[in-house]
Formats: structure tokens, sequence, C-alpha cells
């Protein structure tokens, strides 16, 4: 199931985050100003779940969980279950503008090759207005992700050597740029 992201799944989200190659907790942090989250969530007692996502007292701290709210309109969300239902394991955040921009996408690695990747990237689509361009860039060498975004009818718009250099365990990354033109 997706839904938005609640105050309460700060803690879980900070975890989650440290799934990525490379993680922007500022950014988290602040997006409720700037964008929308949205949740895939599992039952709880499931890997990733609650307890086994490793959540600790400074994740708890990195997220302003007073401004993490968001309110969906969007069918592709289910706002109908009950808030204790369900902890995320994975999540989107897209980060408006003129375009909207998929800024991060995890799902906890006991989730993967479930479909939650898919699921959220549609309904991160399924929630914009047509006419809406959505826009993401990703490691060249990411071959995962990369067939994922193309699966789901992201096309390729541009491509930069050593676009990704701060922190890279590897040196310098080159970066593929996607767009998704809603309709």
């Amino acid at each position: 199931m997706i839904r938005s992201a609640r105050p309460s799944d700060a803690p879980v989200l900070a975890s989650l985050q440290s799934h990525l190659d490379a993680p922007s907790p500022r950014l988290l942090a602040s997006f409720a100003s700037l964008g929308t989250c949205l949740v895939s969530v599992a039952d709880e007692g499931h890997p990733g779940t609650a307890a086994d996502t490793g959540a600790t007292d400074s994740d708890r701290s990195t997220i302003d969980n007073d401004h993490l709210t968001i309110d969906s309109d969007c069918p592709a969300v289910d706002s109908n279950r009950p808030a204790t239902a369900g902890t995320p394991v994975g999540y989107v955040l897209l980060i408006g503008g003129d375009d909207v921009h998929l800024a991060e996408l995890v799902v906890h690695p006991a989730h993967r090759r479930e479909g939650r990747g898919r699921a959220l990237l549609r309904a991160a689509i399924d929630c914009q207005e047509p006419g809406t361009r959505v826009t993401l860039a990703v490691a060249a060498d990411n071959d995962p992700a990369r067939s994922l975004y193309e699966s789901v009818g992201f096309r390729r718009i541009d491509y930069r050597p050593a676009f990704y250099e701060e922190g890279s365990m590897e040196g310098s990354r080159d970066a593929v740029f996607y767009a998704y033109d809603v309709v």
C-alpha cells in the first residue's frame, strides 16, 4: 500500500535514507516545505518494519516532525487506512516547482523485488497534474534503477560526466537524467 508520509514516520524515513548511495539528510529534513513524500508500507512483523529499521535517537532528531505533514488528494494514495496501519519500508521524495523533481527513491533491502519501487514511482506520477514533467537523476552505473525508470516510461534527456563527485567512495560518477511527461 502507498500512503502519504506522516510525522510519526520521520525516524523510519531517516533510517531508510541510509540505504541510498548518497543520502541527503538535509533534504529529507526540509522536504515538507518543498515537496511531497509517499511511502510504501508493510504490516508489522516483516523485515524492514519498525522493530527492524535500526532507527536511532539521532535519526529522530534529524527530521523536524512538526513540519512533516503531507496532505494528498491523489487517487493513488490510500487515505482511508488507519494512521497506525503499516510501517514504511520505502519512500519516494518529490520536490515541486515548474517541474517536479524526484529527489530520492529507496526501498528497504528486505523488501526489494516486491514491486514497491515501481508502485512508488507510479503513485508519484499519478499524483501529478497533466502537463507536469517529472525529472530525476541517477548514477549511470546504477543499472537496476535505470531499468526500473525506463520500464515505467521515463526517457533519457541528458548525460553528465563526473556529476556525482562529492563524498563518493569510488571517485566521480556519471549521471543520467530522465524525464516523464504526465498526460
